[in-house]
C-alpha cells in the first residue's frame, strides 16, 4: 500500500508540471514513467504475469496520459512495420540477461546509435519499443527486478542527451503534434526510418557486445 502511496504522489506531482516549463528532472520523470506504462502495455499484450505493484500503476490522467496514449499508438505502427526488430532484443544482441551491467551497457549502446544522426520523435518512440522488449524479455526469463533497471536507464539517457531537445519543443506533451493533421504514410515514413536505425545497428552492435572468448 506504501508503494501505491508513493506512485499515487508521485502522479500528482508529474501532472502538475504541464501547467509550466518543467524541469530538467521533471522530464527525466515523466521519461520513467512513460517507460513504465509502455511496458506494462506491453506485458499486458503479450499475456505475460508481472506481479510488481509500483510497476503497474498507470499514468496519471490528463496530459501526461494522453502523451502516454499517443507514444503507444505510434509504437504500435512501428512495430506493425518491423515487428521483428523489436522482438527478442536480448537474443538479437546475444547478451544474458542476469547481468545488470551487460543489460545496462547493451541498452545505453543501443540508445547512443539510435539518435546518432540527430533526434526525432520517431527515434523517441523506437527507443521505447526497444526497453518495451527488452523488458519483456527479461520477464520471460525470470529477471522481473531487471525491469526497474531498464526504465532508470532510460531515464538517465534521456536526462543526458534528450533533455535540452525536449526542453526547445515545451516537453513530452510535443509529441501529440505528430498525429495531428500527418498523413499517415507521411507518419509511417519517419517511423521505418527509425525502425530501420535500430536494426542495422543490431547487426553491428553484435559483435561488439559478444562476450570475450
Amino acid at each position: 500500500m506504501e508503494v501505491l502511496r508513493r506512485s499515487s504522489v508521485f502522479a500528482a506531482e508529474v501532472m502538475e508540471v504541464f501547467d509550466r516549463s518543467p524541469t530538467d528532472k521533471e522530464l527525466v520523470s515523466q521519461a520513467k514513467a512513460l517507460c513504465r506504462d509502455y511496458i506494462n502495455s506491453r506485458l499486458i499484450r503479450a499475456g505475460v504475469s508481472w506481479s510488481k505493484p509500483e510497476c503497474n500503476v498507470p499514468v496519471p490522467g490528463g496530459k501526461l496520459a494522453e502523451v502516454s496514449a499517443i507514444l503507444l499508438r505510434l509504437g504500435d505502427e512501428l512495430e506493425y512495420i518491423r515487428p521483428a526488430v523489436y522482438r527478442n532484443v536480448a537474443r538479437q544482441l546475444n547478451i544474458s540477461l542476469h547481468s545488470e551491467s551487460v543489460v545496462t551497457d547493451a541498452f545505453l549502446a543501443v540508445a547512443a546509435h539510435i539518435f546518432t544522426a540527430g533526434i526525432t520523435w520517431g527515434k523517441v518512440v523506437s527507443l521505447y519499443a526497444v526497453a518495451a522488449g527488452l523488458a519483456l524479455d527479461c520477464v520471460r526469463h525470470a529477471q522481473p527486478a531487471m525491469v526497474h533497471t531498464i526504465v532508470d536507464c532510460l531515464g538517465e539517457f534521456v536526462r543526458k542527451t534528450l533533455v535540452p531537445w525536449l526542453k526547445r519543443r515545451g516537453g513530452w506533451a510535443d509529441i501529440t503534434k505528430c498525429v495531428v493533421n500527418t498523413d499517415p504514410s507521411l507518419r509511417s515514413h519517419w517511423l521505418v526510418a527509425a525502425a530501420c536505425s535500430f536494426g542495422h545497428f543490431l547487426k553491428a552492435v553484435f559483435f561488439v557486445l559478444l562476450p570475450e572468448r
